[in-house]
């Protein structure tokens, strides 16, 4: 075994001791049309009197913030709104959402929106009990002091932030990603309500279904077979499979927005329980750079990964292909395998996603794929990335 093999099992290891001394996670969804309302009413019966409301700002403009949150009118819950989320958010955005929650005395923290949003309401809740750098968080488990109570309503089906305990967030100068992880960042209770995610642009839902599709396949061919995740990664690809064609073509389908609001979560219980993959460590580092969103820069890479640890992951793909309904039980599990990537590839040109990006730069392949090559190293990988296949994948998606 190379020392890099080694040092990645050793990290498996302490991934694997760590999470048991965490114990299970407990998740609470409201579920539906109108429980964004229900998940009002709840926050109201905890007590809380002060509430930061994390967001963006175009959200707000929109009046879905106010849709989402109508339930809360004469509660005599005071909303105090911070819309300075950005796509990619940053440390800079955590320390303006931390100072206001501080100004005006919030008790807990409600995120609506995408991940980023979700992703900065976890960070600043965790900031506003503690005058320790954020960067230093970075990593699993390193957020050891109480954060206050976390709820999501998301407005996307994609991150599948609204299920999992980790963010991720940029260095404004470095443009470099970090994902902080721990059990006190997972929301206390989200809703999953499809009335904000109707007339959902047909781009923004195509990429944040490839995204919520790129977290069930991770967790489905990872190494580490710990608790639901083969079970809630099936259930999302399934769904995904089913109604994000249909999602895309009609923003106001219903039914197709419940399902893969559904699908989202259930992706996100998923990668909870065991991490993201080596996708993820290519397109971290090329939507910390170019800005690219990251369900894009999930659709770029993914198939291109699937390619590469066609082999050994080889069971668990023929096991997708016939979840996703593009094969025959019978067929070699090689025959399989191909076919469901390339399933994959022909969803993302149905619902519009381009296959190469005009921003990458060629100067920058190096750069991008030292950090893909150390991030891929955390994760349960079937087969770590090496340094020539990453190059090789950056110039495939290189426009």
């Amino acid at each position: 075994m190379s020392l890099r093999k080694f040092k990645h099992a050793s990290t498996l290891f302490l991934m694997k001791s760590l999470a048991g001394l965490a114990g299970s996670p407990a998740y609470m969804a409201y579920t539906g049309s109108g429980s964004a309302a229900e998940l009002c009413r709840h926050i109201t019966r905890t007590g809380v009197r002060k509430l930061l409301l994390v967001t963006d700002k175009p959200l707000r403009d929109l009046g879905i913030v106010d849709q989402a949150t109508a339930a809360l009118a004469d509660t005599g819950v005071e909303l105090v709104i911070f819309d300075g989320v950005e796509p990619n958010p940053t440390y800079d955005q955590v320390a303006a959402g931390r100072k206001l929650m501080l100004e005006h005395g919030c008790e807990a923290v409600l995120a609506i929106g995408g991940g980023s949003s979700i992703d900065a309401a976890k960070i600043i809740a965790a900031a506003a009990t503690s005058d320790e750098d954020p960067k230093n968080w970075v990593g699993f488990g390193k957020v050891k002091h109480e954060v206050p109570k976390l709820y999501a309503i998301p407005t996307t089906s994609g991150t599948g932030s609204e299920a999992t305990m980790g963010a991720v967030i940029s260095d404004s100068e470095s443009r470099e990603k970090g994902v902080i992880s721990g059990a006190s960042l997972l929301p206390a209770a989200v809703a999953l309500d499809s009335d904000l995610m109707l007339g959902m642009p047909a781009p923004i839902t195509a990429a944040t279904g490839i995204d919520a599709l790129t977290h069930a396949i991770e967790a489905y061919i990872c190494v580490w077979d710990r608790g639901t995740r083969k079970e809630h990664a099936a259930m999302a690809t399934r769904l995904i499979f089913q109604h994000l064609r249909d999602a895309v073509a009609d923003g106001s389908n219903r039914e197709a927005r419940d399902a893969m609001a559904l699908a989202a979560y259930y992706a996100g219980i998923a990668i909870n329980q065991v991490n993201v993959g080596n996708v993820h460590a290519i397109a971290h580092q090329i939507g910390g750079k170019y800005g690219i969103p990251h369900g894009l820069a999930n659709a770029l890479v993914l198939p291109h990964v699937l390619e590469y640890c066609r082999v050994e992951s080889g069971e668990a793909l023929a096991e997708l292909a016939l979840l996703a309904g593009v094969g025959t039980a019978g067929e070699t599990t090689d025959a399989l395998a191909g076919k469901f990537i390339a399933a994959v590839v022909q969803l993302r040109a149905d619902v519009g996603l381009p296959e190469t990006s005009d921003k990458i730069r060629a100067e920058d392949y190096d750069y991008l794929a030292g950090l893909a090559f150390k991030e891929c190293e955390g994760y349960p990988v079937p087969k770590l990335l090496e340094r020539d296949a990453i190059l090789a994948i950056l110039r495939k998606i290189t426009a």
